[in-house]
């Protein structure tokens, strides 16, 4: 895994991501209703209806699929990157992915604890999970965020991500969302 230094203000820390196991899933839960009551605060429904849950969480973690980014010696953000794409992406709506039928990664679950908030570390997430999956032989990349998800939005636009039109994560028409995709070489 990668590892970088970041100076903040206190002193010199690591800061690197890895794997999460079982024993991570009580701090990963506390960063996903950290995240959610943040959500909320900025208007977004996203998280709102008890999804995820600590379940999604759970298999995430029992699939291979959850990363950590660690600050120091401390959990800060959680990611979920299923290198073999969700099924809920096969079906758009009001448009079309640049390469259908080619192999994907999704990137889901971003949440960063409001302690590391600032710090930029959706961006170090973002770098890491496209380069892990990228050494996997990965060159297409999906996201789906809420519309009022400003937070995602911007990241993703910022990382080259195009939207593409939208997809149904769930089974009810509150479950559309927003779907974006980045075509590497």
């Amino acid at each position: 895994m990668v590892v970088t230094i970041k100076q903040t203000a206190k002193a010199t820390e690591a800061t690197y991501m890895r794997k999460a196991t079982l024993e991570d899933l009580d701090r990963i839960w506390e960063i996903v209703e950290d995240a959610r009551a943040l959500l909320k605060a900025d208007g977004s429904e996203q998280w709102q209806n008890g999804y995820p849950t600590r379940l999604t969480f759970q298999q995430d973690i029992e699939f291979g699929n959850c990363y950590l980014v660690i600050a120091g010696d401390r959990i800060a953000g959680t990611v979920t990157l299923m290198p073999q794409g969700d099924t809920h992406y096969n079906y758009i709506v009001d448009g079309e992915w640049a390469m259908p039928g080619h192999p994907f990664a999704t990137i889901h679950r971003i949440a960063i604890d409001s302690a590391y908030r600032g710090r930029h570390f959706a961006n170090y997430i973002m770098s890491t999970m496209i380069s892990v999956a990228y050494a996997q032989g990965i060159r297409n990349f999906r996201i789906a965020t809420h519309d009022k998800n400003d937070r995602v939005h911007n990241l993703v636009q910022n990382f080259g991500f195009v939207k593409r039109g939208k997809v149904y994560t769930g089974p009810t028409p509150n479950d559309l969302r927003n779907v974006y995709e980045l075509n590497l070489k």
